[in-house]
């Protein structure tokens, strides 16, 4: 197949046409370097740059505080959910907001290496809300407070601003895995957040890290060496072979956000708008098409909904392949149908979907 086609993968996802071009434009060899940036070192000045614009970049689209430390890291968000409680819980209780599957995954690993309570979780509702995070009681002593800020599989996600909702003085971490960069965040407001780049920031194999310094400091001694955060600060990610492929389709996927979208309060416009067209229709279909999730919870990034059986879902996912709109089917956990409409994809290709979502219903309601 030459031509593309409307890719709604969860993940790893549609990366932005520009930069899948350019990356191919200069696989062969880097301008000005004459090698790939597959053959370079991790220790070469051509990559040092590479290192030093995309974090430059996230740290002005992110307007990430001089108190907060940029890891371009491997292992994906499941390694942190590992690496947050072996470097932050000492002896104190880690406190989780469980608002689906990756945060529940979250709060298990943390058990292996001490107490986490959860203090919230959206199970008896099936994971189809989030909490009102200001009316939630928090322990100040808490080693941190840990939320997953949208969770891919049911579509909830927090709405902008919730960081600001949190109480107390309990460091907060976040799990912003699936929309890292889809909108502003207050970072000074977070000890931590961590993404895996594969859902808006690149491809698989690179896991972002901004947290706090001061916090990173408060580990024990006897963490393996390359999973101690301080590590990792103090040698710049380049402790070991970072994954420099993905390093570098970071930097040209930020330079993207900066030039074309115009930053991220544009980039969270053009969001809202794309997942406005899906629950639309959704809305608009008297029940036949009906959503995960509750409207004050929606996801922008994942757009979940059931039909009235598995077999016309089946019907849609297959019908839907034949018109060039593909990855419709939602986790094996949890069926039904997911579009995932992470900053790459175009209002097209959501419009495409729109228009064959209401002439599906129209056939088959």
């Amino acid at each position: 197949m030459s031509e593309r086609v409307w890719n709604f993968s969860a993940g790893p996802a549609t990366m932005p046409l520009p930069v899948l071009e350019q990356a191919r434009d200069e696989l062969v060899a880097l301008p000005g370097v004459g090698a790939s940036v597959l053959e370079i070192s991790h220790r070469s000045r051509a990559f040092e740059a590479i290192v030093d614009e995309t974090e430059a970049n996230l740290r002005d689209l992110l307007e990430i505080p001089p108190t907060h430390r940029v890891l371009f890291l491997q292992g994906g968000a499941s390694l942190q959910f590992a690496m947050v409680p072996m470097n932050l819980l000492g002896d104190r209780a880690a406190q989780y907001v469980v608002t689906g599957s990756w945060s529940k995954k979250a709060v298990a690993e943390a058990r292996h290496f001490g107490a986490a309570d959860v203090v919230w979780d959206g199970a008896g509702d099936d994971y189809t809300s989030v909490p009102d995070l200001g009316g939630l009681s928090f322990d100040d002593s808490a080693a941190y407070v840990h939320v997953t800020s949208n969770e891919t599989i049911g579509g909830v996600e927090f709405p902008a601003g919730f960081e600001g909702h949190v109480r107390g003085r309990a460091p907060l971490v976040c799990d912003a895995s699936s929309d890292f960069l889809s909108r502003p965040l207050e970072l000074s407001r977070f000890g931590a957040i961590y993404a895996g780049a594969q859902k808006n920031a690149g491809p698989a194999g690179l896991t972002i890290v901004v947290l706090d310094e001061a916090l990173a400091a408060r580990a024990a001694d006897g963490i393996a060496t390359i999973l101690e955060y301080r590590t990792l600060i103090e040698h710049r990610s380049l402790y070991n072979t970072p994954p420099t492929f993905a390093v570098y389709v970071l930097m040209l996927v930020t330079r993207w956000l900066r030039d074309e979208i115009g930053g991220l309060d544009k980039m969270a416009e053009r969001n809202e708008e794309k997942a406005a067209l899906l629950y639309d229709a959704i809305d608009a279909s008297d029940g036949f098409y009906r959503g995960h999730a509750r409207p004050e919870a929606r996801s922008r990034m994942n757009v979940t909904w059931r039909l009235p059986d598995e077999g016309l879902e089946e019907t849609f996912v297959d019908q839907a392949r034949a018109e060039g709109l593909v990855e419709l089917k939602g986790h094996r956990s949890v069926g039904g149908i997911r579009a995932s409409i992470y900053n790459a994809m175009p209002v097209e290709g959501v419009r495409a979907l729109r228009t064959f979502m209401d002439g599906f219903a129209a056939r088959h309601a």
